[in-house]
């Protein structure tokens, strides 16, 4: 409750929680002497069923101190514990810090395991298959949900199994991409590209790949892609890795090789975004990820 926009709402939960366990003892006490009738327990008035009549005994000793305990069970957990509006208790206790603690020892403890691997080379950690299972578990964890179980990727997000990479796909590289995540950006250029020209460009960016395509409309689409298109992807379309632009004249398609989804990146654009997971993942857990990853392409790994 540290959170509170000012004192008075600390006070105020404080001062129900003391007042409450207060009334509890004074009712308690307040009612340990009944009003005794000839002898007997003094009749409350109601009856039940013609005959079943309710008296007000006296309260059973053993519940009379086990009430009293709780009440003072309370206080002693309000000083020790939190509880009291901001009062951080005498032990200073938190969820968060027992959580903090927990995963200190968890990461602790993985370290251990990790650290053989720190003196490897990240190419002999995507060899091991110790290691290898261990990259495997963190990518289906953190990596997946995009990439897919098998790390072939889907539309809008690259296949990991293969040898095209935007950004390349060194040890080095696949390392900066998980640590610091990657923001790929398809301008659009509807503003300066009509529908017409953008379906001729799409078939000269067919022709670079070897795809089906008119070769008239392709040689119209040419020029516009030479004096828009070639400062990122190259005058022959090969792409630049260190833009992040796709290569275009392979055959493999992030969003598609048709007419129709070519024309849609020209005219709208793409804005791929890979989230960096330095503050979701430790160094060691990165570096035994990115030899998994590496190694889907290198050592066969995406088969196993």
């Amino acid at each position: 409750m540290s959170d509170f926009f000012s004192d008075y709402w600390s006070y105020y939960i404080a001062a129900i929680a003391l007042v409450g366990i207060v009334w509890c003892v004074w009712l308690l006490f307040s009612q340990r002497k009944v009003t005794k009738v000839a002898g007997a327990s003094e009749d409350t008035g109601h009856v039940w069923d013609g005959d079943l009549r309710e008296l007000n005994n006296p309260l059973p000793r053993w519940w009379m101190w086990m009430f009293l305990l709780a009440c003072i069970f309370g206080l002693v957990y309000l000083v020790l514990y939190p509880g009291l509006g901001s009062y951080a208790g005498v032990l200073k206790f938190s969820t968060q810090g027992e959580l903090a603690a927990h995963r200190e020892a968890q990461e602790k403890m993985q370290n251990e395991i990790y650290a053989k691997y720190l003196k490897m080379d990240v190419k002999q950690v995507a060899a091991d298959p110790q290691a290898r299972e261990i990259g495997q578990r963190l990518f289906l964890n953190y990596c997946a949900q995009c990439h897919g179980s098998d790390a072939r990727g889907s539309r809008g997000f690259p296949n990991l199994t293969d040898h095209d990479w935007l950004y390349g796909g060194e040890p080095e590289t696949i390392q900066q991409t998980i640590t610091k995540g990657r923001n790929g950006v398809m301008p659009p250029f509807a503003s300066t590209i009509d529908g017409k020209l953008a379906g001729d460009v799409a078939q000269y960016v067919r022709s670079l790949s070897g795809l089906s395509s008119d070769p008239i409309r392709a040689s119209r689409g040419e020029s516009t892609f030479k004096s828009t298109c070639a400062a990122c992807h190259g005058s022959t379309g090969k792409g630049n890795q260190a833009l992040g632009a796709p290569n275009l004249s392979d055959n493999v398609w992030l969003y598609g090789s048709s007419e129709g989804s070519i024309v849609e990146a020209i005219l709208k654009g793409h804005n791929n975004h890979m989230p960096a997971h330095e503050e979701i993942l430790t160094p060691e857990r990165i570096r035994m990820l990115t030899a998994y990853v590496w190694g889907l392409s290198n050592t066969g790994g995406a088969g196993q």
